[in-house]
């Protein structure tokens, strides 16, 4: 069984790639998950081999993954948040709808603070250039959705910012000041202007090449 089903490892494997881990590694994790699933299946419930080793195996992979994160999460923390998914699983099923942190955590007896920080703990990293949306045009990406810090360290300061404004359009001009002056993430400036995010980011994307070549 175990010899018969490498290639399902190595399909399930090739679905990792583009991590910062080795693949000889990830596939050694994915023979772990696959005898673990030949342990635990039972061929008398007319179910394929495939549909029950996959997700054993995916999941031996993701345990590794989040074990072997370079920030290191401690233990206890680990299994409250391994203990919340399920429970927000099991709430998922009986409420028909995502639960919230507020009944996760009142399930599990626990503040909210600590269920929160447990979840948000087993999340790998994500790049600031992680596209998370892509209609056809110009991707938007994980930066695009975070405020800016508007230190004095930004490189566009207010005053500069006044003076490059007078080649801007209105629409530009406001999406730069709710941006750059406010803080405002891309998906609150399009809700108060009434814009999809996609238009927003192509807005401003030309608005700072403007003032690029106006610099």
């Amino acid at each position: 069984m175990i010899a018969g089903n490498l290639r399902l490892v190595l399909s399930v494997v090739q679905k990792f790639a583009g991590r910062r881990e080795s693949m000889d590694d990830l596939f050694q994790v994915g023979c772990i998950g696959l005898i673990k699933a030949v342990d635990g299946f039972n061929a008398d419930l007319g179910v394929r081999f495939s549909t029950y080793g996959v997700p054993m195996i995916v999941g031996e992979i993701r345990r590794f993954l989040r074990d072997n994160n370079a920030v290191r999460v401690s233990r206890s923390v680990r299994d409250t948040a391994y203990r919340a998914m399920q429970v927000r699983e099991d709430l998922q099923k009986n409420l028909g709808r995502e639960p919230t942190m507020e009944e996760i955590a009142q399930k599990m007896n626990q503040p909210v603070a600590t269920i929160t920080v447990a979840l948000e703990s087993v999340v790998d990293p994500l790049s600031l250039y992680e596209p998370v949306y892509n209609d056809g045009g110009d991707p938007i990406f994980v930066m695009d959705q975070i405020g800016d810090s508007g230190g004095e360290d930004s490189w566009i300061s207010a005053m500069v910012f006044k003076d490059t404004l007078r080649s801007l359009t209105e629409r530009e001009k406001k999406i730069m000041s709710l941006r750059f002056l406010q803080g405002k993430t891309q998906v609150e400036v399009a809700g108060e202007i009434g814009i999809s995010q996609a238009q927003v980011s192509r807005l401003e994307k030309n608005a700072l090449e403007r003032i690029k070549r106006e610099f």
